[in-house]
């Protein structure tokens, strides 16, 4: 197949990748990170290392997959040349996963749903400047829409992967989501009815998917079902949402959801292999509140809030990878450090890190992964947006209860004003009509309506409240 680049050895892009990535890192931190609140003190802790990285072995294939997996679902973006709307920055795509590779890196997951469906293309671009061999390819039959559950329209949306990702085998491929929606009906529909999975099955047997197994949301009949199929089917493995709150306590944050413990569990008994999604509880993790914030750095003041997050995924050894969805340098050399190599949990860490989960319980977030299923809104609402700002009010405590409140005026202020700042006022949620048509792509459950009508009667509460 032919290469839109030319290909580099190892050698030549570790000498040209040092300077661009270090520039790039100095104007994401700034000129002092020793107290950055993503990364913890990464000048005490030295350079970071190249060849350190931890790596967990596939028994179906063998296949070395670093623990740490690269999600493509946050590409950054960049406005387009002649305004009109925004693109992929395919030469920060491009740097970051030089990076990653140069650091041992070499599972990366991408989905033709990603990025307004651009991701594939551009992540198929930066990894085609590399060997083959040195990276393994994970994607997905997204097909969510009823205009996709046909077979010619599957059928599709397979064989554009292979050309969006420019290669003719596809290392990991996964029945998308299953579980969403409604459930076993839609799986059948997605996957049964239209002769798909049949259809993957063959696919592996001829060698263009190598492996072959599902990401699950929501619906736990369709999870054991699947299960039920492995002495036939044989996973060889499956992507789960998986963190330490979620371990004990998903159907708290969610009643859709499923505890991570029971996830995990079923699959290390059957020896299938665990790929773990949303480590961060879509970035919720990362940005705790200021109490919970102080608490974890107490105990390990030169290491970063996310590193508790990561080290809990990575250290169950049925996890074959921990996916991160790594917008910036900064976070990508934060996750790389945190696994090369990996300082698994001890027992009173994984103690300490459930009364964390108890801790997070108290703070009320809506819990949004910033995926983007929901987008784009046709009434043009920036919905993620809308729901981002107001958790990490929360965890800021810029959300109180009454105007009474002793801290009102300054929560007031910094609510209002970081709202204008996070989200244009005519993508705000005073904007939802409450059509609908998001709810049923969010895989957490959100009654993303509600929550739009909520925030909104909020937010003109406090504009109402002009003396405080």
């Amino acid at each position: 197949m032919e290469k839109k680049h030319k290909e580099m050895d190892r050698r030549e892009f570790l000498k040209t990748l040092g300077l661009g990535a270090a520039a790039t890192t100095v104007a994401m931190a700034g000129c002092d990170s020793r107290r950055n609140p993503v990364s913890g003190n990464q000048k005490a802790q030295g350079d970071i290392p190249t060849d350190q990285m931890t790596y967990r072995t596939n028994p179906t294939t063998g296949d070395r997959v670093s623990l740490l997996g690269y999600g493509c679902m946050r590409w950054p973006l960049r406005k387009r040349a002649d305004g009109q709307g925004d693109e992929i920055d395919q030469d920060a795509v491009n740097e970051m996963i030089d990076y990653a590779i140069a650091h041992g890196v070499n599972y990366f997951d991408t989905s033709p749903a990603y990025v307004q469906g651009w991701s594939e293309a551009a992540t198929g671009i930066a990894l085609s400047r590399h060997p083959r061999d040195k990276y393994y390819i994970a994607t997905k039959l997204s097909n969510f829409a009823p205009s996709t559950w046909s077979r010619e329209a599957s059928m599709a949306m397979y064989h554009n992967s292979f050309k969006a990702l420019q290669v003719d085998y596809i290392d990991y491929m996964l029945l998308h989501a299953v579980g969403m929606g409604s459930g076993m009906r839609e799986y059948e529909q997605r996957y049964i009815d239209n002769g798909m999975l049949d259809f993957l099955l063959k696919e592996r047997e001829a060698g263009r998917i190598r492996n072959l197994g599902f990401s699950y949301h929501g619906d736990i009949r369709v999870f054991d079902h699947l299960l039920s199929m492995h002495d036939t089917i044989k996973w060889d493995f499956v992507q789960i949402q998986m963190n330490y709150v979620d371990w004990k306590h998903a159907k708290e944050v969610n009643t859709n959801n499923t505890n991570a413990e029971y996830l995990y569990g079923e699959l290390e008994k059957r020896g299938i292999p665990a790929v773990i999604m949303e480590p961060l509880l879509g970035g919720r993790l990362s940005n705790v509140h200021d109490h919970i914030a102080a608490t974890l750095k107490q105990r390990r003041p030169d290491a970063s809030v996310a590193s508790w997050a990561f080290r809990f995924a990575g250290s169950y050894p049925s996890v074959l990878t921990v996916l991160s969805g790594m917008t910036y340098m900064e976070h990508l050399q934060d996750n790389v450090r945190t696994y090369s190599p990996l300082d698994p949990l001890t027992e009173d860490d994984f103690a300490f890190l459930e009364e964390t989960a108890q801790l997070m319980l108290r703070y009320p977030t809506i819990p949004c992964n910033d995926c983007k299923y929901c987008m784009p809104c046709p009434y043009g609402l920036d919905i993620p947006g809308v729901l981002l700002h107001y958790n990490r009010c929360v965890n800021e405590g810029n959300v109180v209860a009454s105007s009474q409140d002793e801290n009102y005026r300054k929560a007031r202020r910094a609510f209002l004003i970081g709202y204008d700042r996070s989200v244009p006022r005519l993508r705000q949620a005073s904007h939802c009509i409450g059509c609908g048509q998001c709810t049923p792509h969010c895989p957490q459950g959100i009654n993303i309506p509600h929550e739009m009508h909520r925030i909104d009667r909020f937010v003109e509460d406090m504009k109402q409240n002009k003396d405080f």
